[in-house]
């Protein structure tokens, strides 16, 4: 190949139906910048799957709102197919061109242990063709409201590890402006998101504060971090729950003062916490 930036053992065939590598097996500088940030971000997920593997059995990893299934492929390609352990990814998507597309992408190359459900959350939550249990959620960019819908799959699955980088914060912006005169009468930090580009800024920020309060209220301990190299897009955190079976009262107690400060109260519900959060998150 002559580009030292692929690995010895991986797919080229998969990085040509990925658009990571051309037709004729070559490189640009645009995929030379996807392929950095994959592997950027398999640095934080391998040493969760790892851990997995020490487990001796069999794990489950949920990719939500996989849309393609970038990241299910590359994380099989990378870990899952040297390992014959019966671990299994499955991709959850609702657009059908795209399940189908990944399921024929998926025979092509025998990842043999990878399975794509056309399902919404709620139906996937409930769905028998997904374990009880899954042990790692994922969810890269989902749109709409996939990232919360991703969390909450997690907590019901009572999974150990949960990654996101998240996307569509639009909704809290929206009822950030809906609230924004009552704000404004009430106190001097309604300032902070006056105008609208802070309205949007703001908003996105105060999604993700929420969901880490969620996730900790649930009795996880949360890395949050940048992704390096993702710097031509803003949405660029990432969050990695581990569930340790914390204490979370006063991150719930956080969590609903927040909520009622900045006139949230309308999206109590998508910020579900625990009724007696003690030392056990479920």
């Amino acid at each position: 190949m002559g580009e030292p930036e692929i690995r010895a053992d991986q797919s080229v065939e998969l990085l040509k139906a990925l658009h990571i590598l051309t037709r004729d097996g070559k490189m640009n500088q645009d995929s030379r910048r996807k392929l950095k940030q994959v592997y950027h971000l398999y640095q934080f997920i391998e040493p969760l799957l790892l851990q997995l593997s020490e487990l001796q059995r069999p794990f489950s990893l949920v990719d939500h709102g996989a849309g393609k299934s970038y990241l299910g492929f590359i994380l099989y390609d990378l870990f899952f197919k040297q390992r014959d352990n019966g671990a299994m990814i499955h991709g959850i998507e609702l657009r059908e061109e795209l399940v189908d597309r990944a399921r024929q992408l998926a025979e092509q190359l025998r990842f043999q242990r990878m399975r794509f459900h056309q399902l919404s959350v709620a139906d996937a939550i409930a769905s028998n063709d997904l374990p009880e249990q899954v042990e790692l959620v994922t969810a890269l960019h989902a749109c709409d409201t996939a990232t919360d819908d991703a969390i909450s799959f997690a907590l019901h699955k009572r999974a150990r590890f949960i990654v996101l980088v998240p996307c569509c914060q639009a909704e809290v912006a929206a009822q950030l402006r809906r609230v924004k005169g009552r704000a404004l009468a009430r106190d001097a930090l309604s300032e902070i998101w006056r105008h609208p580009i802070h309205t949007r800024e703001f908003g996105s920020h105060l999604t993700n504060v929420l969901r880490c309060l969620q996730l900790e209220a649930h009795g996880y301990q949360l890395n949050v971090t940048e992704l390096v190299g993702w710097e031509h897009s803003m949405k660029n955190e990432l969050i990695i729950a581990t569930q340790k079976q914390l204490p979370g009262r006063r991150a719930a107690q956080r969590l609903k003062q927040v909520i009622t400060e900045t006139g949230l109260e309308d999206l109590q519900q998508r910020f579900w916490v625990p009724e007696q959060t003690g030392s056990k998150a479920h």
